[in-house]
């Protein structure tokens, strides 16, 4: 079973409900009917009902057994307005603009998660990763105890005996750009936290660099050092090793040679890379060359589930996506 097969399987134990607020784009539509056929989530659309009903139809997609909700006809729209005026007023939010705010499809995505109305959101299909979570941090704000929001990748490589049966989590691949070292130690635990999550098995940390054990000199490898340092320090509990070049991360042979003695070298199924060229390079030319499926950008550290998307994302992928927001939201409830 695949990794999205074991995904979607998890998450029919408990259902849980995911807003889509770009309801109007066909791919979400596509997405809803996977989703809705196979039984793992509800699906409540957000946008102009006609349109998305007339989109549906055109396309021949079923959609029948979603909730859809039009922002301007909602009679939550006001309770909506009203809360995000009160949560947002100490930061120049103007009741106008709230209740202007509110008339867009994410950010009323939003409110419905923050006043548990449903259990989680994707976006970004047609929004851009900011688009996503500025409205996110100005409602959910981040999870207690975590100080910075990132993304990640599930990558998924056929045939392969690397990681955890080919499956690994990137970070970060899709938000900070050049993370201090403290700032990659945050999102090196969080990262750990998703993979146990999201794979049900012992994450093994790999602090990525062009050096290992000290085979080369330079501030940037110091950073991730450094970053290693503070994630022992602050999390015991996790397998963590750096700095570490890819290969000695992921191949016993080489981890022999290059990193003896070390209880992460050469199974190593996360990989926290030292900034966001090396991590967003290394996504796509995995994805790419090796044909690999990745879930993704899938963000960490906010209070509620929720979960960005490429621009280029297919049908498929939200569905997988969803999936995944749906298990997330299964762990938050716990």
């Amino acid at each position: 079973m695949s990794f999205i097969e074991k995904i979607k399987a998890q998450a029919k134990n408990d259902i849980k409900t995911i807003v889509l607020p770009e309801a109007e784009d066909i791919r979400t539509l596509e997405a809803t009917d996977i989703v809705l056929k196979e039984g793992y989530a509800n699906i409540i659309l957000i946008g102009n009902k006609e349109k998305i009903l007339e989109n549906a139809k055109s396309k021949g997609v079923n959609i029948e057994n979603a909730e859809i909700i039009e922002p301007s006809t909602s009679s939550e729209y006001e309770e909506y307005a009203n809360k995000l005026y009160e949560l947002r007023k100490e930061k120049g939010m103007t009741e106008e603009k709230a209740r202007e705010l509110c008339l867009d499809p994410v950010y009323f995505g939003m409110m419905m998660v923050k006043c548990e109305k449903a259990d989680g959101l994707v976006s970004g299909a047609c929004h851009s990763t900011a688009d996503t979570l500025r409205p996110a941090l100005q409602i959910l704000k981040t999870a207690p105890g975590t100080k910075l929001v990132s993304c990640f990748f599930v990558m998924c490589i056929p045939n392969s005996e690397y990681g955890e049966n080919g499956t690994f989590v990137f970070a970060d691949s899709g938000l900070n750009a050049n993370p201090t070292a403290e700032e990659l130690s945050e999102i090196a635990i969080s990262s750990s936290k998703s993979f146990e999550e999201l794979v049900g098995k012992k994450s093994q940390v790999a602090m990525l660099s062009y050096s290992t054990y000290g085979s080369a000199k330079s501030e940037m490898i110091d950073k991730v050092v450094e970053a290693t340092k503070l994630v022992r320090e602050k999390a015991p509990e996790i397998a963590v090793d750096g700095e570490l070049q890819l290969d000695a991360a992921i191949v016993p042979e080489i981890a022999k040679s290059k990193a003896p003695g070390s209880k992460v070298a050469g199974k190593a199924n996360t990989l926290i890379f030292p900034d966001l060229n090396t991590g967003n390079i290394s996504y796509k030319l995995v994805q790419r060359l090796a044909k690999a499926e990745a879930y993704g950008p899938l963000c960490q550290g906010i209070s509620k589930p929720v979960n960005d998307l490429s621009r280029g994302a297919s049908a498929s992928d939200i569905a997988g996506v969803v999936a995944i927001t749906a298990v997330q939201a299964q762990s938050f409830k716990k």
